[in-house]
């Protein structure tokens, strides 16, 4: 039963739990992102490029003559300018969403507590000390 409440103590640690809810929130967060990306940025971004998609770009290699038949092989460079694109595409959009959630976190830290009766005691006696000398 030793191994058992061990386990216990360790899956409710705050660090575990708060880590679990961040992967969640996270995956969650991803999916919205990636939809983001691909559902109205990308398509932005085609029709400005005149409708290019850089998927199926490819270079064709030479066949060698002495196999008849053999299709081509193919480098397929398009795939890898398209995640790359919506890697850069990706990485902006969380820029903009984090640099906004910043902005809203240092708004509600701006405004300034006003101080504690204790710290306007301290004051008034350090005035009083100093109109004494």
């Amino acid at each position: 039963m030793g191994l058992l409440s061990e386990f216990k103590k360790f899956a409710m640690r705050g660090n575990v739990v708060d880590m679990a809810v961040g992967v969640v929130i996270g995956g969650a967060f991803g999916l919205i992102v990636t939809e983001i990306v691909g559902k109205v940025i990308t398509p932005i971004i085609g029709y400005l490029q005149g409708g290019v998609d850089f998927k199926d770009a490819a270079w064709e290699l030479p066949v060698p003559e002495v196999i008849d038949g053999m299709k081509a092989p193919m480098i397929g460079y398009g795939a890898v300018l398209q995640a790359i694109l919506n890697f850069i595409i990706v990485a902006f959009v969380l820029f903009l969403v984090i640099k906004a959630m910043n902005r809203m976190v240092k708004k509600e830290e701006a405004a300034p507590a006003p101080p504690s009766e204790e710290i306007l005691l301290l004051r008034e006696i350090r005035d009083a000390l100093a109109k004494r000398s």
